[in-house]
């Protein structure tokens, strides 16, 4: 009995021992590769989860509107509101608006600096509110960009102020006549240099007049040619910047005016100081209101660009150059165009500037269709 049980005891436990063995280690080893999986299945939706996390945060992150992006949408406003509306700026103050009106096309520069201000703030409300003053300026100047549709022209004209400091008239004449213009226009010549300018401009010009400080050369004969009063109040005797003329086209008769404004001065004190040209341009204006013939060319020195209300007793009456910046002043590094060619009854469909000469401006000639 002691030997049976004891074999009985032997040969269960043993096979107790084996059974439970395999069974232990077969059940070990699924259950590891149930949690294996259960784990791997549990990093993966982490992963996911985390990334879809960073991503939202990074949304969130571009389509937040913090306090420093606040301030560019802000800016952004602003540069627009003045590109559209600049007229709201009142000139009670320093002439703050004409000032404004003057250098308008590089508000635009804002636009660039904005956005390159919204990337580096991964901000993408503040990049779209970039895109408007980029918008506006491209309405309101990007035309002057495009070549012109038109490149024919009835009649080509060209403005220079030659400067009563040039140290070569005849040199600055032949540059003139290179352009093979058909109207010339020349302010501040003086008795010194004018001789200059009348003997080289002579062969190709055979009709010109001059009145004061301002000239006109054409290769059609002029006809009525007189002064206008464009003197303010305050000016000394002496001062004859106005002319006007009949250029007696092959496509009917012109009249031509030459005009040069008095200048304007900018100063901390005083601000944007432009009272004489305003009153010039005013007088200017009411000489070409009355003016008899219908297609009138007028060429100066404005000392303003077509934007400054101060023109515009002048401007509200002539088609402004269909394309073409021409900055014109000062000869150097020009950015602004002060010089003009302006019609009425007729379009200036491309203006542009030329090479410098002794002058402190740039010449500017422009192609005319009646």
């Amino acid at each position: 009995m002691e030997q049976a049980d004891s074999g009985a005891a032997d040969s269960v436990p043993q096979g107790s021992v084996r059974q439970s063995g395999g069974t232990e280690n077969s059940g070990t080893e699924g259950s590891g590769v149930a949690v294996a999986g259960l784990a791997d299945s549990g990093v993966a939706g982490s992963d996911a989860e985390a990334a879809r996390s960073r991503t939202g945060r990074i949304g969130r992150r571009l389509l937040a509107v913090r306090r420093g992006d606040r301030v560019l949408v802000l800016l952004a406003a602003l540069v627009t509101f003045l590109l559209l509306f600049p007229a709201a700026v009142p000139n009670g103050v320093g002439r703050l608006g004409s000032l404004l009106e003057t250098f308008l096309p590089w508000l635009g520069l804002t636009a660039p600096l904005l956005a390159a201000l919204a990337l580096l703030r991964r901000s993408a409300v503040a990049l779209a509110a970039a895109l408007a003053p980029a918008a506006a300026w491209c309405a309101l100047f990007g035309g002057l960009l495009l070549p012109p549709s038109d490149t024919s022209s009835d009649v080509t004209a060209l403005q220079h102020n030659v400067s009563d400091e040039n140290p070569d008239p005849s040199g600055t004449a032949g540059r003139l006549l290179k352009a093979g213009a058909d109207l010339v226009a020349l302010e501040e010549l003086t008795p010194a240099a004018l001789p200059a300018f009348e003997e080289a401009l002579q062969g190709r010009y055979p009709h010109h007049a001059v009145t004061g400080t301002v000239g006109l050369w054409s290769t059609y004969p002029l006809d009525d040619v007189r002064p206008v009063d464009i003197k303010p109040q305050g000016v000394g005797a002496g001062w004859n910047r106005g002319l006007r003329a009949t250029a007696r086209t092959p496509h009917g008769d012109v009249a031509v005016y030459v005009a040069h404004l008095p200048s304007v001065r900018i100063g901390l004190s005083g601000g944007f100081r432009s009272a004489w040209r305003d009153e010039s341009a005013a007088l200017l204006g009411a000489a070409i209101a009355a003016e008899p013939l219908e297609r009138v060319i007028l060429l100066g020195d404005l000392n303003s660009t077509v934007d400054d209300r101060g023109l515009a007793p002048v401007s509200s009456q002539m088609r402004l150059p269909g394309s073409g910046l021409a900055f014109s002043w000062p000869a150097a590094m020009p950015v602004a165009r002060i010089d003009q060619i302006l019609a009425r009854e007729a379009t200036v469909t491309h203006v542009w500037s030329l090479s410098a000469t002794g002058s402190d401006h740039l010449p500017i000639a422009a192609r005319i269709r009646f």
